[in-house]
């Protein structure tokens, strides 16, 4: 077991080296080169703002990291999706910062920095925590705004929300430090208290150039929309900042007087770490997908105490529901067990059921147990790892979709926050059944372990390749025993590729990439920044087949 122990933790280590490793990259953004040359026009880096702006030494989260991660090659790519969104503290308030990095085409807006943009909205309007915009942008990126201007979830998604957040009495901090520009005018305006920096912040609607082209003024940029106009001339902004220091200095002192707000009421008791040694996680966690592990033992150091208390410990067994504290905040906590596990027949005796498979039992488990967290407005916390719903006629016969659907419901019309952790497998109906990113958790985050895609890459490799061998034959062509092979090869490799934790987090479908040995920070913060949100609805799960 020890050796075993010691070639997951290798393992495991090697895949945390290779995500620093990754994040160092993320974090120069433009490059080594753009950043110089940000640091010659006075300004600071988007990264640099935000260390002087959050709390020294308090917890931060970063939320995607990775977005844009080898997308766009043929446009010389988007390092973060250009822009740096970190749940932070300013004062011992929480907050949402949002900064442009201006290092990556100019902080010009790409689909998924659009995507990224509406993400931190989300999360503030979700847990109405304040949001703050370090603005530095060009704008949109002229050669894709087809793909980032005029629909639904776009750029103008952005300006839409500013109105409803300040609806909903969510501060909004806006810090022209930067270039301002069009469409982009209007977000510091739109929100509560604006600012801009003397000298290297501008706000217009159209630069000097256009202007000249379209109406035929010759007009300097810094007349046109610098900070003593905006200050002194049209009132646009409320504050004139000297430098990058003065204008993050005046945000912390508006944060430093905000007051309180109503509070959710999630129960909270003193903090205790795990008394099983979390760095044991590393060891735990197998060096292959297909392996077992014992859930019991992940869950184990990442509670409080290492203790909590199992619902229907023997029924349903390949689904673990139990009742914990993470970091004091109490948790319902949804798992899928990876042992394989004995269940008794209702006949009498036993069957196997295979680990990360959800039964019909299962599933009906955690229904009720879902239901019973809402009824006591405890957060959920979902430790995915499943490869999907048991399938074959006798789990078909059994009502498995009914059960199936009975835990989507329960857990779809959840009121109190929930937060995944993809740890292994998120395949097909297992990945929305534990919350997967389209039933709105609050945070939902991958190990480097994680996998998420409709099916294992084996799997749909074989389906894949015998539909292209059927079209191949149709065509009249042979197919040798070693075509075959390479199609299966050449159509797994591509499907691997695009299950893999990096794939996902490119694409926003999770919002970070972490270390296990995060994750009870992450849930804590994340519990804690839902607890600004009041519950306002009662919970209803409407239609379920039993």
């Amino acid at each position: 077991m020890d050796i075993e122990r010691n070639k997951n933790e290798d393992v495991m280590k090697m895949l945390l080296s290779q995500l620093d490793q990754r994040l160092k990259k993320v974090y120069l953004g433009g490059g080594k080169e753009r950043i110089a040359k940000q640091h010659e026009q006075g300004k600071l880096t988007a990264r640099e703002r935000i260390d002087l702006l959050l709390d020294q030494n308090a917890p931060s989260f970063e939320v995607g990291a990775f977005a844009g991660y080898e997308m766009y090659p043929e446009h010389g790519g988007c390092p973060g999706g250009g822009v740096i969104v970190i749940i932070g503290y300013i004062h011992g308030k929480q907050c949402i910062v949002v900064a442009n990095d201006a290092t990556v085409k100019a902080g010009a807006w790409f689909p998924i920095t659009g995507k990224k943009n509406l993400r931190a909205q989300e999360i503030a309007m979700e847990n109405r925590l304040p949001i703050i915009y370090l603005v530095d942008s060009a704008g949109v990126y002229l050669p894709m705004q087809d793909e980032i201007f005029p629909d639904k979830e776009h750029f103008g998604r952005i300006f839409r929300n500013n109105a409803v957040m300040s609806s909903m009495g969510i501060l909004q901090i806006a810090a022209v430090m930067g270039s301002c520009v069009a469409g982009g005018a209007y977000l510091p305006i739109m929100s509560d208290e604006a600012m801009i920096v003397d000298k290297t912040g501008s706000i217009f609607l159209a630069g000097s150039y256009l202007v000249k082209a379209a109406i035929g003024e010759n007009i300097d940029n810094e007349t046109l929309g610098g900070a003593t106009t905006h200050c002194e001339i049209s009132g646009v902004t409320d504050y004139k900042c000297l430098n990058d220091k003065d204008c993050l200095n005046r945000i912390r002192n508006i944060m430093s007087k905000v007051g309180e707000s109503p509070k959710a009421g999630f129960s909270r008791t003193e903090a205790k770490l795990p008394t099983k040694d979390a760095r044991e996680i590393l060891g735990i966690i197998p060096d292959s997908r297909d392996k077992q592990y014992n859930m019991y033992e992940v869950i184990e150091r990442l509670v409080d105490g290492s203790e909590h208390e199992e619902y229907k410990a023997h029924y349903g067994k390949s689904i673990i529901c139990t009742y914990a504290r993470i970091n004091g905040w109490a948790v319902g906590i949804v798992a899928n067990q990876r042992m394989v596990v004995k269940a008794k027949k209702s006949g009498g005796g036993t069957e196997m059921q295979f680990g990360g498979v959800i039964y019909s039992d299962s599933a009906d488990k955690a229904a009720r147990f879902i239901m019973n967290c809402n009824q006591k407005k405890i957060p959920l916390v979902f430790l995915q790892d499943a490869t999907g719903f048991m399938v074959g006629s006798r789990s078909e016969h059994g009502g498995i979709i009914k059960d199936g659907a009975k835990m989507v419901n329960a857990m779809a019309n959840s009121v109190v926050p929930k937060f995944t952790i993809v740890i292994g497998n998120s395949y097909g109906a297992a990945n929305y059944a534990m919350c997967g990113k389209a039933y709105d958790p609050r945070l939902i985050v991958g190990w480097p372990t994680a996998n998420i895609a409709v099916m294992g890459g084996a799997q749909a490799a074989k389906v894949l390749v015998q539909i292209e061998i059927a079209g191949l034959k149709a065509k009249g062509e042979e197919i040798t025993p070693e075509k075959e092979n390479a199609l299966y090869l050449k159509i797994k490799e591509r499907y691997d590729a695009q299950s893999s934790p990096y794939y996902a987090a490119s694409r926003l479908w999770i919002d970070a990439i972490v270390d296990p040995l995060e994750t009870r920070k992450i849930i804590s913060m994340g519990i804690e920044m839902a607890n600004h949100a009041p519950m306002t609805k009662d919970y209803k799960v409407g239609v379920i087949q039993t």
